[in-house]
């Protein structure tokens, strides 16, 4: 771990969405918190446990499809022992999304039969949809929901208000905007949340997050640099990103390697998906 990379990123209507999310909770019967596949652990914010308290749980890890499937069942069965009912989706494709509504009602069931003894039987399900910046909460809804509901983006904190969404018959949704926490404790969460894109890329250059992510590529997925940029990866980082550089043809006026170039291009293959299937953190946490 580089001790110099201190990552820390919370915009002031962070603040307001969490008071707003703290006043809205009372009238919220289950709160839905979407994850990043790749890092189930880094995406999930703490302070949701104390916000969602008395409350029911879904927990969906998103972006699945870039996730190593091996290692996102691990995942999934770590929640599940907590008591949380996981399910993982690559929101992008509206059956997926769409999957939930079963599970959603099945997780509220108890609420649903004490409102039908009570007389209440059209009453939809008030769900919170909770997550941090760029996991895809907003492209969930919109593909749930078959329409633009909720802006999208690829850049954090897209989303700067709460607003409501009818999901159908079933589900009334609270949307809210993707909430950091003030300061990360373990680095690695800090790295592993820039590394996916979930804090302003002006925080940490993408140079110093490509060095950490070779080495880590190197120890735990051997062999998938050489498949991708065929270089011999087996060295120094930096000499690996030199090689990158070189095959990208990646060279600033004067002949030099453009290495923060490089940078980029190996950051942006992590984040579409054009390295495979990565997860950067096992429960093992």
């Amino acid at each position: 771990m580089d001790d110099k990379i201190n990552i820390n990123w919370y915009p002031g209507h962070m603040t307001k969405a969490v008071r707003e999310m703290e006043q809205n909770i009372k009238l919220i019967d289950i709160v839905i918190e979407i994850l990043d596949a790749r890092i189930p652990f880094s995406s999930r914010n703490p302070i949701m446990d104390k916000l969602a308290m008395g409350k029911y749980r879904l927990m969906i890890m998103n972006k699945s499809d870039l996730a190593d499937p091996s290692i996102l069942k691990k995942w999934e069965k770590y929640y599940e022992e907590m008591g949380i009912k996981t399910i993982s989706i690559d929101s992008r494709v509206t059956k997926n999304a769409r999957n939930i509504t079963p599970v959603v009602m099945d997780i509220c069931k108890e609420k649903l039969e004490r409102d039908k003894r009570r007389g209440l039987l059209k009453r939809p399900v008030k769900a919170m949809i909770v997550g941090i910046p760029n996991v895809g909460k907003s492209t969930f809804i919109n593909s749930y929901a078959g329409r633009a509901s909720a802006k999208t983006g690829n850049k954090p904190g897209v989303t700067k208000g709460v607003q409501w969404i009818r999901l159908g018959n079933d589900i009334d949704l609270l949307d809210t905007p993707g909430v950091l926490w003030p300061k990360f404790e373990d680095k690695q969460i800090g790295i592993n949340l820039a590394l996916i894109g979930s804090v302003n890329d002006n925080i940490i250059s993408k140079y110093d997050l490509s060095i950490l992510l070779i080495d880590y590529l190197e120890n735990n997925y051997c062999g998938i640099l050489s498949k991708r940029y065929n270089i011999e990866e087996v060295k120094d980082a930096n000499e690996v990103l030199l090689e990158i550089a070189d095959v990208r043809k990646c060279v600033l006026k004067g002949g030099e390697p453009d290495i923060e170039k490089a940078a980029s291009i190996l950051i942006d293959d992590l984040r579409n998906g054009s390295l495979g299937r990565i997860s950067l953190e096992t429960p093992q946490h």
